[in-house]
């Protein structure tokens, strides 16, 4: 039996992009080129993000305004699910809105309670550019809305709501990149809570 070989094991590790930087606040633009480039970048993004010990990343976090992300995600029934999508497009976020803990590793050691749909569904594009259904449920379907939000220029402390949005930004204060951060968040209009009737 053939195996696959390990996302990341040939990538380099790369910066990561914080709170503030201007590619993080930014809709990412669609891949048009499939080809050895973007397997290195996609590689490059499963290094980062293993060293990083996260369980999802899009590009834009590692200074790439582009419209692809990588998991290794387990779901609630922690099942592994681990890919890549590229020119994702979020086309069903349903079932039960409910609030869990959310970080992110462009907020490294913060994290808040955000309400995130328990089903999710994104379409798109393999690096080889076949065509691409990811679904998750749980915890997987959280990190595919937080991810599809990265490459709309979301991050997820701007889905964050009253008391728990007040602890989150005294604690963005407190880092050496949170008034920048802060400058950010107050540039964008916040988006509807997934409670809150977004679709």
């Amino acid at each position: 039996m053939r195996q696959r070989p390990i996302p990341g094991t040939t990538g380099h590790v790369r910066p990561m992009s914080l709170l503030g930087d201007p590619v993080l606040h930014s809709a990412c633009a669609e891949v048009t080129e499939f080809g050895p480039p973007l397997h290195r970048l996609i590689e490059d993004m499963f290094a980062t993000m293993y060293a990083a010990e996260g369980v999802g990343l899009a590009a834009n976090q590692i200074g790439v305004g582009r419209r692809v992300f990588v998991y290794d995600c387990p779901d609630d029934e922690d099942v592994r699910h681990v890919g890549h999508i590229v020119n994702p497009r979020l086309v069903t976020a349903d079932g039960d809105g409910f609030r869990g803990p959310e970080g992110c590793l462009s907020l490294p050691g913060l994290e808040a309670g955000t309400v995130r749909f328990d089903r999710a569904v994104v379409e798109g594009f393999t690096s080889d550019g076949a065509p691409l259904r990811v679904e998750g449920t749980g915890f997987f379907a959280r990190c595919l809305q937080h991810e599809c939000d990265h490459l709309d220029g979301t991050v997820y402390a701007a889905r964050v709501t009253g008391w728990r949005r007040t602890r989150l930004l005294r604690a963005i204060r407190r880092t050496p990149w949170g008034a920048r951060g802060i400058a950010r968040l107050g540039e964008r209009s916040r988006p509807a809570d997934a409670g809150e009737g977004r679709g």
